[in-house]
């Protein structure tokens, strides 16, 4: 059999995926880039500007189930393109907001398409897959967010640090409407992904498992935005560079998600979502300790930035599979809700990695608040494996109990045959018994008379 390698699932329809992803990619990691920047200029602090990812974060919390439930009926290729086009207004909107206030507000739209984007891209990118190579496919969209970190914020960043961070969002704009133009040309049309009403699509959110995988994905990821909220303060205060390094720095961030996403579609597919998501954590726990104690030292913070970034990008297309197949029939809403969880895991990582700096614990604080999110995912991945082993040991049970049921019903089936056949067999020889019966007492009342 023929060995297909990534750029054989790149197909143009997947392309157009990519594209949403490089957009969303740069919108959502270029404020890390920059912070420092809009920081100065708006005259707050580093902490205080880091709320402008809290509410992107927000946004995308509130957006993804309720633009899914508005728009879950709609053919996936217009509501995408919607999508893409509101990035387009609310980037531009944040590169003009006169104060913090308003950019507050625009950060907080900017972030409502992100989830319900990511949500319905992954659905569709599993049914444009080839059978067995799903995992394969959502990493192909989520390869424009590694995309974005090697090519679109650094890019930004350098434009933040040298001309102005407003030109940089306002750059964000455009290739939402490029990307928006290549889904109109080349997204084929596919029906609508929701099958069935909002109320009953929420119904799966009865089950215990879909939470489980929304608390891997709102606190495990959290260790990745504890780290990359504060990357720039990282490698400028503590390993020494200087702010033009960072725009190399996200670049070597933006290869290690790149890889990490297409190696944690593969493993994936070839092992369990569940197996993958719970290794590639226990990694990240280990990564960002490592990365608190090297990062003094310029060559081991560029390796364990490359690391870090790989790891916490692997966990995204095992998590996203999970999720689907956890939710027959609420696909849509499930993998949108994948995308408010771990964005969840952006606020909640970027205020709390803030909050040791602001108490004057430095800059490598961040990495042990990582950690700790980290290892709390993983608890939730432990669960979520022992649930399943105890649904699996119940059906073995229950699989074994209809075999003994059937195994009894034949033996009674065999007894009551044999029976039968005993019966028949017995039946000549009683016949005969009661004739030579018969004929001895006909015998015997005959000589009765003749005497």
């Amino acid at each position: 059999m023929e060995k297909k390698g990534f750029f054989s699932t790149m197909k143009p329809s997947l392309f157009t995926l990519t594209m949403g992803g490089f957009c969303i990619g740069m919108t959502e990691f270029m404020m890390m880039g920059v912070l420092p920047d809009v920081a100065g200029s708006l005259g707050v602090s580093i902490p205080v500007a880091g709320h402008l990812i809290s509410a992107y974060a927000l946004g995308v919390v509130i957006g993804a189930p309720l633009i899914v439930g508005l728009a879950g009926h709609f053919p996936p290729k217009k509501v995408l393109m919607g999508l893409m086009l509101l990035f387009a207004v609310f980037n531009t909107l944040f590169a003009l907001a006169p104060n913090y206030q308003w950019l507050i507000l625009a950060r907080l739209f900017a972030g409502l398409p992100h989830g319900a984007f990511f949500g319905m891209g992954a659905v569709v990118a599993s049914r444009l897959a080839e059978r067995g190579r799903e995992a394969r496919a959502v990493s192909v969209m989520f390869a424009g967010l590694t995309l974005a970190n090697i090519v679109g914020v650094p890019l930004g960043t350098y434009i933040g640090h040298n001309l102005s961070w407003r030109l940089s969002f306002l750059i964000i704009a455009f290739v939402a409407l490029l990307a928006t133009a290549s889904i109109k040309r080349w997204m084929p049309v596919l029906s609508a992904t929701a099958n069935q009403g909002f109320a009953d699509s929420l119904k799966v959110f009865t089950k215990s498992e879909p939470w489980l995988i929304i608390g891997i994905s709102a606190i495990g990821t959290g260790g990745l935005f504890a780290w990359i909220s504060y990357i720039a303060p990282l490698m400028v205060s503590v390993a020494g560079f200087n702010a033009n390094s960072i725009t190399f720095i996200m670049i070597i961030a933006g290869i290690g998600m790149a890889v990490g996403n297409f190696l944690g579609g593969r493993l994936a597919d070839r092992f369990s979502p569940l197996a993958t998501t719970g290794a590639l954590l226990v990694s990240m726990i280990f990564s960002l300790l490592i990365v608190s104690v090297v990062t003094r030292y310029k060559v081991p913070a560029i390796l364990m930035t490359f690391v870090t970034g790989a790891l916490a990008f692997g966990v995204i297309a095992p998590m996203q599979m999970l999720m689907i197949r956890a939710a027959k029939g609420s696909e849509m809403l499930a993998s949108s809700s994948i995308q408010a969880s771990a964005n969840m895991g952006n606020a909640l990582g970027a205020w709390l990695g803030g909050l040791p700096i602001a108490a004057g614990f430095g800059y490598t604080s961040p990495e042990y608040v990582g950690a700790a999110l980290a290892f709390a995912g993983l608890l939730f991945c432990v669960a979520l494996a022992w649930k399943k082993n105890k649904e699996k040991q119940a059906e073995a049970f229950r699989q074994t109990g209809l075999a003994f049921v059937e195994a009894g019903q034949v033996q009674v089936h065999f007894i009551n045959a044999s029976q039968n056949k005993k019966s028949l067999q017995e039946q000549p020889v009683q016949k005969e018994s009661l004739l030579k019966q018969s004929n001895h007492q006909k015998s015997k009342y005959e000589n009765t008379n003749q005497r």
